[in-house]
């Protein structure tokens, strides 16, 4: 087995990549720009973007993966709001791309999507529920999830998760655990959504099940997230909590007092059944992750 990864700057990148250097996989790590990974030897790293219909054949050709896991997208949800055009290029394009040259060598491919195809009218969402996109990102993951239900792939795969968090090396993104971590102990005000509902995903967790579908060669949609949901003030009031910071400071708002281009679904959550019995997929708790960092 040999591992293109798409993303590899990124938090889910870096840990599929610790991953598979502790399995001993064969691997090419692959972002925009130089690597930023310093447990990634510079050996497993070339730089690539993936909306370069060219530079994406060149590389894979020359590689030859037997599986691409493919976590490059353009991610925050009001810029993708705010400049469409650019949105669709990374998420939609450059999928594209890799799934063109997926058919041409019969490669796995593997696309990371999002609880946000679905309008968060119900919660605990399995596979087979219908989607729903309410932004302009949550339409490009939707269109990115078509190309590869629709196309001649014989094999592939699309992981949906929520909310992923950890720790990682020159993060481009931060995320809800590491600002609640770094803001709590200085006692700086945190307004914090509680009308929102998400499972967050411990990255370590996550990169493990987007391997063990490769190793199984298991096909078709997944759902890789935290095993419960809460509101996002109750998710911070639990790292407060947990490291005995004080919550004076945490202050109860409205997701509309944010004024926020792009709509978000209000509940979300995952039922995870089906990777639990296909995968093996266990989850950590919130509380069990936050000793890890």
């Amino acid at each position: 087995m040999k591992i293109l990864i798409t993303g590899s700057n990124g938090l889910l990148g870096q840990k599929i990549v610790a991953q598979l250097i502790k399995k001993k996989i064969s691997f090419l790590a692959t972002s925009l720009g130089e690597n930023r990974n310093s447990n990634c030897p510079e050996k497993h790293f070339c730089t690539l973007d993936i909306v370069d219909a060219a530079a994406v054949k060149s590389v894979i050709e020359q590689y030859q993966p037997t599986h691409i896991i493919h976590t490059a997208a353009m991610t925050n949800v009001d810029a993708c709001e705010l400049d469409p055009e650019k949105c669709h290029a990374i998420n939609v394009l450059g999928t594209k791309n890799l799934l063109n040259c997926s058919v041409k060598h019969n490669i796995h491919l593997q696309l990371l999507s999002t609880d946000f195809v679905f309008d968060g009218e119900k919660g605990n969402y399995s596979e087979t529920d219908e989607v729903n996109p309410l932004s302009v990102y949550a339409k490009s993951k939707v269109e990115a999830e078509q190309l590869l239900l629709n196309s001649r792939l014989k094999s592939y795969s699309i992981v949906r998760t929520i909310i992923v968090y950890g720790t990682g090396e020159n993060l481009s993104r931060s995320n809800m655990f590491l600002w609640a971590k770094d803001a709590l102990p200085k006692g700086e005000v945190m307004n914090v959504v509680d009308d929102q509902f998400r499972a967050p995903t411990w990255a370590d967790d996550l990169a493990w099940g987007c391997i063990r579908i490769c190793e199984l060669n298991e096909q078709g949609i997944f759902h890789l997230s935290g095993p419960e949901t809460f509101s996002v003030f109750e998710i911070v009031q639990k790292i407060a909590q947990f490291y005995n910071y004080s919550t004076d400071k945490i202050n109860r708002i409205s997701s509309k007092t944010l004024n926020q281009p792009a709509k978000r679904p209000p509940i979300t959550g995952f039922d995870l059944t089906k990777a639990k019995i296909k995968l093996a997929y266990q989850p950590k708790s919130i509380e069990e992750t936050l000793s890890l960092f």
